[in-house]
């Protein structure tokens, strides 16, 4: 699914300045603390085969604790210069829209993820930081923790902030199955202890 968003006019009179503060450098996303996702590289390849997502596409999605996927979202960017205060409503538009807050815990326990598609390679931008900001803040007015920021591109994949990132999936790759893990184990095929050992793990 892909949304789009027009730029408000109030872009139109925020000023350089003022979006400058709106942006967060890598140093500033280094020591946020961001968890660490267990296996990033099957979010990424679960949210490129769900989405699809081309040049442009962000996709926003929420982890449950054990970084299983809750719900996500993809909306494309119009061309507009980066600013974290317009992304980051595109963002709380797309979360309000697929998944409660969670405002009421003292805690968050579930962790947004942002994957944004781009032209470009894995390095830094101006983009990233607006995104990153948004990203960050869309996550204190959701009631969730602010997880990874995740940039793809002809390249590959690349977590910002960490030296984690592949060559596949990347934006002109095909999608590729996702899913498996979470089909039931095949019946065993024998009895026993064995057998009641399995189908209780199954069973969980």
């Amino acid at each position: 699914m892909t949304f789009g968003f027009a730029p408000s006019s109030a872009a139109s009179l925020s000023t350089p300045a003022a979006s400058a503060h709106r942006v967060l450098e890598p140093a500033e996303w280094a020591a946020a603390g961001i968890p660490l996702l267990r296996n990033p590289r099957e979010v990424v390849s679960g949210l490129h085969a769900r989405h699809r997502p081309t040049p442009a596409t962000a996709v926003i999605a929420v982890l449950d604790p054990d970084d299983r996927l809750r719900a996500s979202a993809s909306f494309t960017r119009r061309p507009a210069p980066a600013d974290g205060w317009m992304l980051r409503n595109a963002l709380l538009a797309q979360l309000r829209r697929v998944i409660p807050h969670d405002l009421r815990r003292r805690t968050p326990v579930r962790t947004a993820v942002l994957l944004y598609c781009r032209d470009g390679d894995a390095r830094w931008t101006e983009e990233d930081g607006a995104w990153m900001w948004g990203l960050r803040d869309a996550c204190t007015l959701h009631g969730l923790r602010c997880g990874a920021y995740i940039t793809l591109t002809r390249d590959g994949w690349q977590v910002l902030g960490e030296d984690r990132g592949g060559r596949r999936p990347n934006a002109d790759s095909a999608p590729e199955p996702f899913g498996t893990a979470e089909l039931p184990p095949p019946p065993p095929r024998t009895g026993g202890a064995a057998s009641e050992v399995l189908r209780r793990a199954a069973a969980r």
